[in-house]
């Protein structure tokens, strides 16, 4: 029994001296983390240092691309204004001759529109295709510019224009 008893207190001491060294290491554990953040603490101004540094590169590289932008949005309206100013100015000469040939093509469709609604009616009563009695109304071919004889001669020097 004396063994026995032995055995179980070599056996409870060996468990002890465990829990003992275990506290130990938790002890020192503990110490190396407290020790780590303590270092960590004394490092912010040289993590505040890098962290500003950084802020700057990217603030120069955020000035650089504005500015490239800005000027690429200047040279835009730069050309845009030129084109602008290029641009001949309309006359009321030239509004009023426009205004004219759209009023002379509006009754050239309309009229073209009656005479077909008048086929359509024609070829549907008769049950067969009715056969044309008019002749072809005569359009201002785009080939001449699409001025008229009685264009006044700024139209007829721009329409040349627009030909070349």
């Amino acid at each position: 029994m004396d063994d026995e008893k032995s055995k179980v207190t070599d056996k409870a001491s060996e468990i002890a001296k465990n829990i003992w060294l275990a506290g130990l290491g938790a002890y020192g554990k503990a110490v190396e983390d407290a020790q780590g953040r303590l270092e960590k603490a004394l490092e912010p101004p040289k993590l505040f240092r890098d962290l500003v540094k950084a802020g700057t590169a990217l603030e120069e590289d955020a000035k650089g691309s504005t500015i490239a932008a800005r000027h690429s949005v200047e040279e835009r309206i730069n050309r845009v204004r030129e084109n602008f100013h290029n641009q001949r100015p309309a006359r009321i000469e030239d509004l009023a001759a426009l205004h004219k040939k759209v009023d002379q093509l509006t009754r050239k469709v309309d009229r073209l529109s009656k005479a077909l609604a008048e086929q359509r009616s024609n070829s549907t009563s008769t049950g067969k295709a009715a056969t044309r009695t008019k002749k072809p109304v005569a359009t201002a071919s785009p080939a001449r510019g699409g001025a008229s004889k009685k264009s006044p001669p700024r139209a007829k020097a721009a329409a040349k224009k627009r030909k070349v």
